[in-house]
């Protein structure tokens, strides 16, 4: 997401690199530049305005501070006021009934099941029902979804959406639930009888959160939208959907500015676990190509168990690094997701591999030949002569030249990482701001 704002934003203030100090044509100039991306962007025009007018009189009329270069110094305001924007801190959400708003195709219901997940695996106690009484298919769709989660799905035969939604809290509150999440009817457009029934709803079980579910292809038109759903039942917080497909950004950089309510999730995938917290300092540094190495340490912790990285700390640590070792670095990386997003989160890495598409077919390749090995193989390589190669090969359905470019990538770890024994900690990063 956002990747051509990075560009741009990269761009343009690459031009002070080396700058010692800044006039305030330079600022103008970048500031231009900076205004242009982001209404390409489709980030609403007031919320542009006002965020270049702090941006410039912050830049101009405040000290370099932290003994920063000028361009660091104008890369740190320009972040801050990022961060400002975009909602300053993430926001939780409370527990209790939540509902859910929007129009139709928004990716409402779905979303509803990705929060599920997300906070069953959080230790909360989740149950999801839907107030959608003039459609069927989207309470069945929720009821699947529940299924495949492993939460429980609150049905009623009411009529009333109203009742459906006090039944509804009633049995969470009897259940012990942490987070009811209550799905509302939808439209293809907004309407009275909509509101109405919303606010209804709303008096009716007091919801702890009313969250509008947005799908952030749509720009300033999502944006309106929510404008009439705030005014309505006051909403305290957006999810944005298909964010992996938007490449501008307009939409997450307009709302907490435009109506003061925060992004709390993001949509990034159509699997149940693509769903992610909105973190706006992180999406900041993203935007300015510093990459997100907070993100990428989480995603590490979710997929490598805490004991299995402790010894194979231990075993690089000790300069030892075999094979197997090899093979389960490949497939943690598999789990963590496409590699172009994960190099994406390193500072610097993400502008330079724009248009570059990474093979993941060599992974399954190397986690064949490596599969085709013995354990003794494995262990020891060294041993691996001409006729095991062609074994292994044949194994593997790939070739000898496939078999030797393993076994010199992993001579290439094997040397680096015996190059770190004996180290007693690898160096702290810098903090922000990163040089460019």
């Amino acid at each position: 997401m956002l990747e051509l704002l990075t560009e741009k934003f990269s761009k343009s203030i690459s031009r002070l690199k080396g700058a010692r100090k800044l006039t305030e044509k330079q600022v103008n100039d970048v500031l231009r530049d900076i205004r242009m991306a982001l209404l390409e962007a489709d980030v609403d025009y007031d919320v542009v305005k006002a965020f270049l007018k702090r941006v410039r009189e912050r830049v101009l009329t405040e000290d370099i501070k932290n003994n920063l270069s000028p361009v660091d110094s104008i890369i740190l305001t320009v972040y801050e006021e990022l961060t400002n924007i975009l909602g300053g801190e993430k926001s939780d959400i409370k527990k209790g009934t939540v509902l859910f708003v929007g129009l139709q195709g928004t990716g409402k219901t779905t979303t509803i099941g990705k929060l599920a997940h997300f906070l069953k695996n959080q230790g909360f106690k989740v149950a999801v029902s839907s107030s959608d009484v003039r459609r069927p298919a989207a309470m069945l769709q929720l009821k699947k979804l529940a299924e495949k989660v492993g939460v429980p799905y609150y049905g009623f035969d009411e009529v009333s959406s109203k009742d459906i939604a006090i039944n509804a809290k009633h049995k969470a509150q009897s259940e012990g639930i942490d987070y009811l999440l209550l799905d509302t009817a939808g439209r293809l457009h907004i309407d009275e009888d909509l509101m109405q029934e919303l606010k209804q709803i709303k008096e009716a079980v007091r919801p702890s959160e009313i969250l509008y579910v947005a799908d952030s292809m749509q720009g300033q038109e999502a944006l309106r939208v929510a404008k009439v759903f705030h005014e309505s039942v006051t909403l305290t917080g957006v999810i944005l959907t298909k964010m992996d497909g938007d490449a501008r950004g307009g939409l997450a950089l307009s709302v907490k500015e435009a109506i003061g309510v925060p992004i709390k999730f993001v949509g990034v995938g159509e699997k149940i676990e693509d769903l992610e917290v909105f973190y706006p300092d992180r999406v900041a540094q993203r935007i300015l190509g510093l990459g997100d190495l907070q993100s990428l340490l989480e995603k590490a912790q979710q997929v490598i168990p805490e004991d299995e990285a402790q010894v194979l700390a231990t075993r690089i640590m000790m300069g030892e690094f075999d094979l197997e070792d090899m093979l389960k670095q490949i497939r943690f990386i598999k789990q963590m997701g496409p590699l172009e997003k994960l190099l994406g989160m390193i500072p610097g890495i993400g502008a330079q591999l724009k248009n570059v598409k990474i093979d993941e077919k060599k992974f399954k390749k190397t986690e064949a030949i490596i599969l085709s090995m013995t354990k003794e193989e494995r262990k020891n390589p060294r041993i691996i002569n001409m006729s095991r190669k062609v074994r292994i090969a044949k194994g593997s359905g790939t070739s000898v030249g496939d078999v030797n470019k393993v076994l010199k990538e992993y001579e290439e770890m094997r040397r680096i990482i015996k190059s770190m024994k004996g180290m007693k900690g690898l160096p702290t990063l810098p903090k922000f701001p990163f040089r460019f």
